[in-house]
């Protein structure tokens, strides 16, 4: 029996694109016992599963079209906002590691520590609050640019969360800028906090791109495992 590539196993298909890619790039889906579509983000739980590629619109065009009664093969519910439901469950589990990466002394608040830590390398990505200021926003910015400039890492920003959500997450209040420090808990944190960021719709550019790609072929889906 002619092994299968390793490539080939983890490889899967969205039922919105029809196009095959890896499973960081994608979100499973599973059928609980209630018939009802179930968000898989750990891609833990038991059953056949099906995949759609990792954004809101996506997800939103898989409801608007019934693909998943497609790809299940089975009449399905789905829940009444299946695409704020997957937000929520990826800003929670990407608050909780913020919460660790603080814990584990790999998080520092205030813009003067974060814009310290960004000359200095140490950052790996920046945080604001929704509610930042836009001069403390471009005085952070100075110091990315000023470390690129120098020929040092690119160190990403991002802004997802309002004060209160950091707030509650990290214990503190007027939590306005972080950043979030190199290290294993904050690799782990920075892969929460891409994948969140992207399932929003990313960058202007890739906001573009999703929208480009919203007039998919309605072939049916036959990829579930």
């Amino acid at each position: 029996m002619e092994a299968v590539p390793l490539k080939a196993k983890n490889e899967r298909t969205c039922i919105v694109t029809r196009q095959v890619g890896e499973p960081d790039g994608l979100l499973r889906f599973v059928l609980g016992p209630d018939m009802s579509v179930v968000p898989d983000l750990k891609r833990q739980l038991p059953g056949r599963g099906c995949w759609v590629t990792a954004d809101r619109a996506h997800v939103e065009e898989a409801v608007r079209k019934n693909l998943f009664a497609r790809a299940f093969k089975a009449k399905v519910t789905l829940p009444e906002d299946l695409g704020g439901m997957v937000d929520r469950l990826l800003t929670q589990a990407t608050l909780g590691s913020l919460g660790l990466a603080r814990k584990a002394g790999q998080l520092v608040l205030g813009a003067a520590k974060v814009e310290t830590n960004v000359r200095t390398g140490k950052a790996l990505f920046v945080l604001h609050a929704q509610e930042a200021s836009p001069d403390g926003v471009r005085k952070i910015d100075q110091a990315r640019r000023a470390v690129v400039w120098q020929e040092g890492p690119s160190i990403p920003a991002y802004n997802l969360f309002s004060e209160a959500e950091l707030g509650l997450a990290l214990g503190g209040t007027n939590v306005i800028h972080a950043a979030v420090l190199a290290g294993d808990t904050g690799k782990a944190v920075l892969k929460r906090v891409g994948a969140l960021n992207r399932y929003r719709g990313g960058s202007p550019e890739e906001r573009i791109a999703v929208a480009a790609t919203g007039d998919h072929d309605d072939a049916a889906a036959e990829d579930t495992e």
